[in-house]
């Protein structure tokens, strides 16, 4: 018998062959997860054990780690949407397990199979509603605007309790976007600092240099906005500007993430859209696709903690460089104005990628006698200091959902007014300016707000 059962739908897929297998196999030998773990991985084609593995591992770069994966995977096979071919998945997981037993039930799907699978599932009665030691799994895009999004949901709750539901956003997973509370509130020289008296603006950017990588059927429908900002950036804008949460479990801390989203607002007067140069011509992407590839904007967090700070929300492709990172700028002291120098405002970085770090700029002078001044910069690389164990997002969201842990899951009202903000920026949105570079935009963002950013 079984502690952990995982139950992959899409088995066959890229999440599975990248990210989910590495990190249960990484799990297990790290004893992270129970001994007795089983995985069964569902698939439509004809293979054995050895045969699915093999598959999987030409599929990635860096190869899995077959010795622990034959030892934990199953391949099943079966056509998820028909009905009549899931008893006998119910009769094999009947025999592996007990019932104290967790099992996890992921959909590695796209949406559009969401209804039909979610459907099986419950009518098979593979999952129990209301049965906690059940739980569903899937990824974003959680719909592509805030109607389809409530179908989905709605769909989802009548077969699933919210409780069983997990929503990943893996960017939640990231080491440093889990350290921005700690950050935040074990430091007491930010802590107490936190707040529109003395932070100047605060941006939030995820920079890519790759073009779209042949995911033309999923981004031309998506864009810039609905792929990163919708999900990513508000998800990072709402730890940096709520309140402190009664305790840090899941749902304290959720209910101070939603009050952040209800008092946000934009200036539609600072939204850029652009696209880059060559995107049409990119495989299967339509001529006059006026799909935007890169999103700037000014939004205002409207709490007595944040009102009046700009929050620069920034994200694109084809830019220059790879880099998702957190700005707060602070606001200069009243000595400061005094100096006649070059003196910079104080900011603090939270580096998500490439690497995790913290770093925080301050004024200091030049060694020698002239009163000179300059920028340092004390850093905190935290990807350098885990070399060789810094964990995989995956790893920690697999991890917490055996453990029933769900501060780092989005929660249903979470995504709610996350669309609607996203709706309503839709609404101004312009033709997308082409550009062949960062360098291009530039200009633009600083016409538009007076601020140079990254």
């Amino acid at each position: 018998m079984n502690d952990l059962i995982i139950v992959i739908f899409g088995a066959t897929g890229d999440l599975t062959s990248r990210k989910l297998l590495p990190a249960i196999s990484r799990l297990y030998v790290e004893k992270q997860i129970p001994e007795k773990t089983k995985v069964i991985a569902l698939g439509r084609r004809s293979y054995t054990n050895e045969e699915y593995l093999n598959v999987m591992n030409e599929a990635v770069k860096l190869s899995l780690d077959l010795k622990t994966l034959e030892n934990l995977v199953s391949y099943f096979q079966i056509e998820i949407t028909k009905r009549e071919e899931y008893p006998s998945l119910v009769e094999t997981l009947r025999g592996m397990k007990h019932e104290n037993t967790r099992e996890l039930y992921y959909l590695a799907i796209g949406p559009e199979l969401f209804p039909v699978v979610a459907e099986n599932i419950n009518l098979s009665h593979l999952v129990t509603q209301g049965n906690m030691q059940q739980s569903i799994i899937f990824e974003k895009p959680f719909g592509h605007d805030l109607t389809s999004a409530k179908m989905t949901n709605e769909m989802l709750w009548q077969y699933f309790d919210e409780k069983q539901i997990y929503r990943i956003d893996h960017y939640l997973g990231k080491e440093m976007i889990q350290n921005i509370m700690m950050v935040r509130f074990a430091n007491r020289i930010f802590e107490d600092s936190w707040h529109n008296r003395t932070i100047k603006n605060v941006k939030i950017i995820a920079k890519e240099t790759d073009g779209i990588l042949g995911r033309a059927g999923y981004y031309d429908q998506s864009g810039a906005l609905k792929d990163m900002v919708q999900s990513h950036l508000l998800q990072m804008l709402s730890l940096i500007a709520m309140e402190v949460p009664l305790t840090y479990h899941s749902e304290d801390v959720k209910n101070e993430k939603v009050k952040v989203l209800e008092h946000l607002k934009f200036d539609k007067d600072s939204l850029i859209f652009g696209q880059y140069e060559g995107y049409h011509q990119e495989k299967n992407i339509p001529e006059d696709s006026q799909t935007e590839t890169f999103v700037f904007l000014k939004a205002y967090v409207q709490t007595p903690r944040f009102k009046g700070v700009p929050f620069y929300l920034m994200s694109g492709k084809k830019l220059d460089q790879k880099e998702s990172l957190i700005i707060i700028e602070f606001e200069e002291t009243s000595e400061q104005r005094k100096w006649n120098l070059p003196l910079s405002t104080n900011k603090l970085y939270i580096k998500i990628a490439p690497l995790d770090g913290v770093g925080l700029i301050l004024n200091s002078k030049v060694p020698g006698l002239r009163d000179d001044v300059e920028e340092v910069e004390l850093e905190y690389c935290v990807a350098c200091k885990a070399v060789g164990n810094l964990s995989e997002a995956y790893e920690k969201l697999l991890k917490d959902i055996t453990e029933h842990h769900k501060t780092l899951f989005t929660r249903w009202d979470e995504i709610e007014l996350s669309w609607k903000f996203i709706d309503a920026i839709k609404k101004h949105q312009k033709e997308p300016i082409i550009y062949k570079n960062y360098e291009d935009l530039k200009p633009l963002i600083l016409e538009l707000t007076g601020e140079k950013i990254s």
